[in-house]
Parts: C-alpha cells; structure tokens; sequence
C-alpha cells in the first residue's frame, strides 16, 4: 500500500512554480520538494489544508491510494 503525491500535477494545472508555492503557503523549498517527489513520510493537515486553499482544490486532487503488488 502506499499513498501517492500528486502535487506536481496540481502545480502544473494551476501553472503556479514551487518557490510560489513555497511562498504562498509558508513551508520551506526543501520540505515542499520532499512532499513533491513522493519522499515524504507523513504530511500535517495543516500543511495539507494550507496547500489545498493555495491550489483551490480538495485533498483528493493531491493524494491518491495505490496497492504495490
């Protein structure tokens, strides 16, 4: 089991770059980078919520379930 960031493509659909991101929401270049590219271990809803209000869109729009076989 593992759960999935797709803050990437939400980036892209918004057209909004990382460091704008970083500055909207308030959380650091590296940590968002970590969130990016899958590397995190765990996300605050805090963080999450922040990101969803900055990206007008629902948790589910950033995080998706995917069963490793």
């Amino acid at each position: 089991m593992a759960i999935i960031v797709n803050l990437d493509v939400m980036m892209a659909r918004r057209k909004m770059s990382l460091s704008e991101l970083s500055e909207k929401v308030g959380i650091s270049l590296a940590n968002l980078s970590i969130l990016k590219n899958n590397k995190a271990k765990a996300m605050r809803f805090t963080t999450l919520n922040a990101i969803c209000k900055v990206l007008d869109c629902q948790p589910a729009d950033i995080l998706a379930f995917s069963e490793e076989t």
